[in-house]
């Protein structure tokens, strides 16, 4: 018999001894006198880039209407039709025929409305079409304008300092926002409503208190949430989409926007469902620097002509079927 056969293979001697370094340094030993071993700690996904945890308001609960101070929707009669790059001297119009390309400001993340479409790399959705047919009457070709992607805080900004022409953004014309920039006539009626996960339990506004809420800041959907349910916590993403990643990694319990962009959403995640009515309503208008009276008009035709002749619908029915039948467009409302 040789001597072989008493003792370990090597590496069942290294494995024992690389386990015995191992206890020793991580104080995992039986019995030992230094105290019970702290339990690893787990964390969830963390939360979307930029986003913020906004606590409960105080204030109770108001049903009531946003305040308002003015007739906001009203806006500015279009002019006589004029033929696309024969524009008047010195103006907006003629300022943008003469650069060639309409610069728009726009998201790319509100699916349906304004998104990078995964197939082709560029922008597309209802808001961005809208922006091609304000194109298509200033220069007769709807592909001569520049998308610029905005987030909220920066549309306006962009818009004042005259980096952008226009904003098509699902943008709701609001008194205050008014102060700073002029609207076009509606181009879409919307609803602020809520997103969940289907069996979650939530009907409406009032199930939120004490629940944890998505939406984007400096937006009327937060504004709206704070003073209709100022119980609920709010996760304040810097995009829609950010909402739809939270809402399913059970970071927030619902998300709140408009229909339109919940309806976005939805279609993208079988299990996530719309409930409860109107918080408020939120009508959208293409918005332009307050000084471009000119524009406001031009655009107002243009919007007009969207209504008579079938466009709009036809976008509509392209882009946002999902809500249902096309409605009738919007009805003009003018201040002068």
């Amino acid at each position: 018999m040789s001597g072989r056969g008493t003792g370990h293979p090597p590496h069942l001697v290294a494995l024992v001894l690389a386990v015995g370094v191992l206890l020793a340094a991580t104080g995992c030993s039986s019995g030992s006198p230094e105290g019970p071993a702290t339990a690893t700690p787990t964390f969830g996904p963390p939360l979307p880039g930029g986003a913020q945890v906004l606590a409960p308001v105080s204030g109770e609960p108001s049903a009531a209407p946003a305040p308002t101070s003015c007739d906001a929707t009203a806006s500015l009669r279009p002019g006589p039709p004029m033929p696309p790059g024969a524009m008047p001297p010195g103006g907006p119009l003629a300022r943008i025929v003469e650069r060639g390309r309409l610069i728009v400001a726009v998201d790319q993340s509100t699916n349906l409305f304004s998104y990078r479409d995964p197939d082709s790399g560029q922008i597309a959705g209802f808001d961005v079409d809208v922006a091609r047919e304000i194109a298509r009457d200033i220069f007769g070709d709807p592909s001569k304008v520049e998308f610029q992607v905005r987030d909220t805080v920066d549309r306006e900004p962009a818009l004042r300092d005259g980096s952008v022409d226009l904003i098509v953004n699902a943008m709701t014309i609001t008194c205050d926002r008014a102060e700073r920039i002029a609207f076009s006539t509606v181009y879409l009626n919307a609803a602020q409503r809520i997103l969940v996960t289907e069996g979650s339990g939530i009907g409406g506004v009032a199930d939120l208190a004490g629940k944890r809420v998505c939406t984007v800041p400096n937006t009327t959907s937060l504004a709206n949430l704070q003073r209709i349910q100022p119980a609920a916590t709010v996760l304040a993403t810097e995009t829609w989409a950010d909402c739809l990643v939270a809402l399913q990694q059970r970071q927030v319990d619902a998300a709140t926007a408009d229909d339109t962009e919940l309806a976005g959403l939805a279609a993208q995640d079988p299990y996530l469902e719309i409930v409860g009515g109107s918080l408020e309503p939120e009508p959208y208008g293409v918005g332009v620097n307050i000084a471009d009276e000119e524009l406001v008009r031009f655009v107002n035709g243009t919007l007009e002509r969207m209504r008579s002749d079938g466009t709009w619908t036809k976008l509509y029915d392209h882009w946002l079927s999902v809500l249902g039948p096309a409605p009738a467009p919007p009805e003009p409302h003018y201040r002068d």
